[in-house]
């Protein structure tokens, strides 16, 4: 067999973690002597029932958990390494979001956790809503979404930073059959960018559909792993499948069958769809006839940036703009800041005026602390005080004559 010599993504080698309890008294094992090697460009699956130890071993990928021996790398590096949470994008189990911002602000609050400038951040944004279905919910808050709403934006938070490694717990868990076949698009356009995504599941069938490769956990130990054709392939029995065969051909093929096989069991049917194809075909002609819905509405489209298709950067667009501009008249080309400026002090003047009639109408006695007193009001007060002092002096003078 050829030595595969894509690079190592992400590598476990005798990787072991126990949980103990209070006293350091071993409790669980939950994971033991865990080998295996994802690589750039695989789709793989961690497969196993309820405490097989799938989740423990992707927090311990993530850095969220210390193994208790063995050895895990990303990238070739510490999983706790910043450098490699920058290239780490993760969807959770159970999504858990802040619940008073709105679906745009979710995504521009992860956005500049990664640095992102704000010009990315607005247009990945908006592709990221069109490819999950909710650009008409990007101003409703997350806390009023619906269980599969939330999912959608989880998963849409999970790839702001186009990451290079990506890492699934139940990513179709809580969307209905059109959300879960627009997963499995992504994930399909992500493989053929390069990128490495894995993705833990109880939907068989969906991981079917999606995985190179499979790694089978139970009592924390690997079981069983390998490429899915060679796992499932039946080599003991053979499938030929024909265009619709007339009555005479099919007694004929039976005949031959029954020659060939000697009296053991065959079975001649007609093929039949999967339900979710028959499904997505109803949704498809409800979409050509126009009909209306309020819930998520994406068109299946992959967000530009996450195909790996090239965008006009802003400053491109600027410059192309002006060289095709049609050339402007003198007055016409008169620079648009100061017209801007003079608007804007025309406003502020009329705020201004706007204050001090109000401030005029509420305090009409209110004396102006900067306004020098009048002359003749100080005259007037100063008369009113010598006649206040010549009645007492006449007050007290006719009491001592007494």
């Amino acid at each position: 067999m050829a030595t595969d010599q894509r690079a190592v993504v992400a590598e476990a080698v005798g990787l072991c973690k126990e949980f103990r309890d209070f006293w350091g008294r071993p409790k669980a094992r939950a994971v033991n002597e865990v080998d295996f090697t994802v690589r750039q460009g695989e789709v793989v699956g961690l497969l196993g029932p309820n405490g097989s130890g799938k989740s423990t071993t992707v927090k311990l990928l993530l850095g969220l958990l210390y193994p208790t021996g063995g050895k895990v790398t990303v990238f070739g590096r510490s999983p706790r390494a910043v450098e490699t949470k920058r290239e780490i994008g993760y969807l959770p189990e159970e999504t858990s979001l802040y619940q008073y911002l709105t679906a745009e602000e979710t995504l521009d609050f992860f956005g500049s956790l990664f640095s992102l400038s704000p010009a990315d951040r607005r247009s990945r944004i908006s592709q990221l809503l069109e490819m999950v279905g909710l650009a008409h919910a990007r101003n409703r808050r997350v806390g009023e979404f619906s269980k599969g709403m939330a999912r959608r934006i989880g998963l849409a938070q999970a790839m702001i930073n186009d990451p290079a490694f990506l890492i699934l717990d139940e990513p179709t868990s809580g969307l209905d059959p059109l959300g879960c076949r627009e997963v499995k698009d992504l994930i399909l356009t992500l493989k053929k960018r390069g990128k490495t995504v894995l993705i833990t599941s109880h939907l068989l069938s969906d991981m079917e559909d999606v995985c190179d490769r499979v790694i089978i956990l139970y009592g924390g130990r690997v079981r069983a792993s390998g490429n899915l054709n060679e796992l499932l392939t039946v080599g003991s029995e053979t499938r030929i499948t024909t265009p619709a065969l007339g009555p005479e051909a099919i007694k004929r093929l039976m005949t031959l069958l029954r020659g060939e096989l000697k009296g053991e069991t065959f079975s001649v049917d007609h093929p039949r769809r999967s339900l979710e194809e028959f499904f997505l075909d109803v949704i498809a002609a409800a979409r050509r006839d126009s009909v209306e819905t309020s819930g998520a509405s994406g068109d299946g489209r992959i967000a530009r940036y996450l195909s790996g298709e090239e965008e006009t950067s802003p400053d491109a667009e600027k410059v192309l703009a002006a060289l095709t501009r049609e050339p402007e008249s003198p007055a016409e080309s008169a620079p648009a800041s100061i017209a801007e400026d003079a608007a804007d002090g025309e406003k502020e003047r009329q705020q201004e005026r706007a204050l001090e009639a109000l401030t005029s109408e509420v305090l009409p006695d209110a004396p102006d602390a900067g306004r020098v007193p009048e002359p003749a009001a100080d005259a007037a007060k100063e008369a009113e005080l010598a006649d206040a002092n010549a009645k007492l002096q006449d007050l007290l003078g006719g009491a001592d004559r007494k």
